[in-house]
């Protein structure tokens, strides 16, 4: 698994050993970025702050820093994964970009003191329900500036829950992965296809 984009284009990265992490393939993380760059209106990475819920090898929130992020909280509950991140991160040299945080996705609590975020990925374990969760933790908690955006994996067979204040903008399946990206306070326009 390597880094896909960016200035740390090509840089590896560790995984945890086992089957507890399901790392997003370098090809769906190529296509979730493109359609990040090409197919959200508005939306700019360039020094957003990005939230990574179930964050595994935090391929996602480094591929976010690697492209120009200016800030990447980690949230996984997993000993182990958040290991996997701080090495990670200190082997790109971004450590002082990043926080790690030993939480539970779906349930958040509030999000003050600290500031809100521009982007949030969310990838849950596969059929467990979770990932509705997280997004109604998302907003419940006030994690999100206006117009931000949120990624959620899931499998694709699983059926998402409407969560209030998020807009569902686009839809894309890649195997037995669905990948949904959300809008959170107004109302977005479906997304053009970036290799249209």
């Amino acid at each position: 698994m390597r880094i896909v984009g960016g200035k740390f284009k090509g840089h590896s990265l560790a995984a945890p050993a086992g089957q507890a992490t399901r790392p997003t393939t370098d090809r769906v993380r190529e296509s979730i970025f493109n359609i990040l760059a090409h197919g959200i209106d508005g939306f700019d990475l360039e020094g957003a702050r990005v939230l990574d819920l179930f964050a595994g090898t935090g391929a996602l929130g480094l591929e976010a820093i690697s492209r120009g992020a200016r800030f990447c909280q980690f949230v996984d509950d997993s000993a182990e994964a958040r290991g996997v991140i701080r090495r990670n991160a200190d082997s790109l040299g971004v450590i002082g970009l990043v926080k790690i945080w030993r939480r539970d996705a779906t349930k958040l609590g509030p999000c003050a003191p600290q500031p809100r975020f521009d982007l949030v990925f969310a990838d849950p374990p596969y059929g467990k329900g979770l990932g509705g969760k997280a997004l109604q933790a998302l907003v419940d908690g006030e994690w999100l500036n206006t117009g931000a955006v949120v990624m959620l994996e899931e499998a694709v067979k699983i059926d998402i829950p409407e969560v209030p204040s998020l807009t569902l903008l686009d839809r894309r399946d890649y195997g037995d992965t669905q990948v949904r990206f959300y809008r959170f306070g107004k109302m977005g326009e479906p997304l053009e296809d970036p290799q249209a």
